[in-house]
């Protein structure tokens, strides 16, 4: 199978588990649909942007991420109504859970994610054509030149002891998709893509608790968590910053091969 094969294959394969989970969202027929959805629109991204340059892929990136936008308020809620069960509050949780499953109906229906599917199931044939044009030579050279700045970028970012940790979180995380995507020209091992998926769970558990903590200053029914949200960002926060050094060391030793 050629290199640009493989890209298409990725990319039907991710179509194919984007309708599945869009289908389950339209009958709404289990919680984790969004989720799923949402899970392989960030790999089908990651596949793309690397190729941004090339034409047609732009506007299919642009459009997964404008579906990203849209179904994001949703998700937050399905997650904050996860840890309120957790926690006890089954009323709270049911009462935004409730919300974000009758926003469903929406998010299936909406231009947005109609636009999106539409480009994606031609972008293959385009894609493919553009091949044939000869404007896709040089492709792996350009995908990994590409990953390689990405990770000297997050060398960088670990390496400033006073980056943004929200920056950093997301630096991390699209490293970590791109590694995903084309692992065979990534400059990182198999121990630092490990270390990268840990990074990217501490960092998003601190995350999740430090929003918590902002929601429970505007939403009344919250305030009784808010002590507990505190803690468990700031032992959060920690941890994240006990793996955040393994990765440096990790990652400095990888650019430097």
């Amino acid at each position: 199978m050629s290199f640009v094969d493989s890209i298409v294959v990725q990319a039907l394969s991710l179509e194919t588990a984007l309708f599945h989970a869009y289908a389950r969202m339209e009958a709404n027929t289990d919680e984790e649909a969004l989720h799923d959805l949402r899970i392989n629109l960030r790999r089908l991204r990651s596949l793309l942007r690397p190729l941004r340059a090339f034409d047609g892929v732009a506007l299919l990136d642009a459009a997964a991420a404008e579906v990203g936008s849209l179904t994001t308020p949703a998700r937050d809620l399905e997650v904050l109504a996860a840890e309120l069960v957790r926690q006890g509050l089954r009323q709270q949780a049911n009462a935004r859970q409730a919300i974000a499953r009758s926003s469903y109906a929406a998010i299936v229906e909406s231009s947005t994610l109609n636009q999106f599917f539409a480009r994606l199931d031609a972008w293959p044939s385009d894609f493919r054509e553009a091949e044939r044009l000869g404007q896709l030579r040089r492709i792996k050279q350009r995908i990994a030149k590409r990953l390689l700045k990405q990770v000297v970028q997050l060398n960088a970012a670990l390496a400033d002891p006073h980056h943004d940790r929200h920056e950093l979180r997301l630096l991390t995380k699209s490293a970590r998709y791109a590694t995903d995507a084309y692992p065979q020209l990534s400059p990182i091992s198999v121990e630092t893509a490990t270390s990268l998926k840990r990074v990217q769970s501490a960092l998003g558990d601190w995350h999740d608790h430090f929003q918590w903590c902002l929601k429970s200053q505007q939403e009344n029914d919250l305030m009784p968590l808010q002590q507990h949200w505190q803690v468990a960002a700031e032992a959060a926060l920690r941890n994240a910053e006990v793996e955040l050094l393994q990765l440096s060391e990790l990652l400095g030793n990888d650019v430097q091969a």
